[in-house]
C-alpha cells in the first residue's frame, strides 16, 4: 500500500525545468497559453458557489489552498483576484521560484514545500485547486483523500487533467511533445492520465459532489483555449464538498 503521493521521477523532472515557470515562451508556455481560460472558469465558479457581489476583488475572503502550486501560476492571479492564498508543491525548486516571484511583484502568498500528506497546518480553505497535478502523482486516490482533509464543508475542489484516450495519447504526448515541441519530450505518461468517471468515482468516496465537468479545447486559429464539450484530451472539473 502505498502511503505517499510524491513521485520522485516526477519531482527531479520538474525540478529541472524549475527556472522556466514565468518564461512565457519557455517549456510551460502550454501552461501560460491555458491559464486565462482556468481562472475564468475557477473565478466564475467560485463566485456563482458563494454568491460573491464585489467586482473589484471578487475572490477577497476566500481561503484558497493551489495543491501542486509549481511556480505559482495559478496563485498569482488568485492573489490578485482578491483571495488569500497558500501554495503548496513538493518540489523545494518550484517553490523557491514561486517565492521569488511573488517577494519580486509585492505579492503577499504564503507558499510551503510538501505533499498533501505531509503538510502541517491546521487551516482548512474554501476552495483547494489541483490543477494538472493528478497525472504527475503517485497515488491520485490517497492524493485526493490528503487534500480533502483541507477543505472546508460545502467548500469548493477544482481538478484540471487529462483524459486518457487514444486522442489524448495522439494529441497530449505525439502533438505537443515529439511534433509541435510545446513541452519536453516526456511531460507526460499517459498510463497516469485518468478517464473522467474514474476521477469521479475516486472523489465520491471523500464526500465530494460533482456540479460541472468541462472540455478545455485548443483553437490554432485564435490560438487560445475555450471551454467545450468535448473532453477526450484535456477538462476541467469543479466538485463540492457535502
Amino acid at each position: 500500500m502505498k502511503t505517499t503521493t510524491i513521485n520522485k521521477t516526477e519531482i527531479n523532472k520538474f525540478n529541472k525545468l524549475a527556472t522556466e515557470w514565468w518564461n512565457p515562451e519557455g517549456s510551460f508556455k502550454p501552461l501560460h497559453k491555458f491559464n486565462p481560460i482556468r481562472i475564468k472558469y475557477i473565478k466564475e465558479n467560485i463566485i456563482k458557489h458563494f454568491k460573491i457581489k464585489s467586482k473589484n476583488e471578487p475572490l477577497k475572503g476566500i481561503d484558497i489552498l493551489d495543491v501542486g502550486c509549481g511556480g505559482g501560476l495559478i496563485s498569482v492571479p488568485m492573489r490578485k483576484l482578491g483571495a488569500d492564498v497558500v501554495g503548496i508543491d513538493a518540489s523545494s525548486k518550484n517553490i523557491n521560484v514561486a517565492k521569488i516571484y511573488s517577494k519580486k511583484n509585492n505579492l503577499e502568498i504564503k507558499y510551503i514545500c510538501s505533499s498533501p500528506e505531509k503538510l502541517k497546518i491546521k487551516k482548512k480553505f474554501d476552495v483547494l485547486l489541483m490543477l494538472e497535478i493528478v497525472e504527475h502523482v503517485n497515488d491520485i486516490n490517497l492524493f485526493v483523500k490528503q487534500s480533502v482533509k483541507f477543505l472546508k464543508k460545502n467548500g469548493l475542489m477544482f481538478i484540471a487533467t487529462l483524459n486518457k484516450t487514444l486522442k489524448s495519447y495522439a494529441f497530449a504526448i505525439i502533438g505537443a511533445e515529439y511534433i509541435l515541441n510545446w513541452l519536453p519530450i516526456g511531460t507526460h505518461d499517459w498510463e497516469k492520465f485518468i478517464k473522467p468517471d474514474n476521477l469521479i468515482n475516486i472523489t465520491k468516496n471523500y464526500q465530494l459532489k460533482l456540479l460541472d465537468m468541462s472540455g478545455l479545447k485548443f483553437n490554432p486559429i485564435l490560438d487560445r483555449w475555450n471551454l467545450a464539450n468535448d473532453k477526450s484530451v484535456n477538462y476541467i472539473a469543479n466538485f463540492k464538498k457535502n
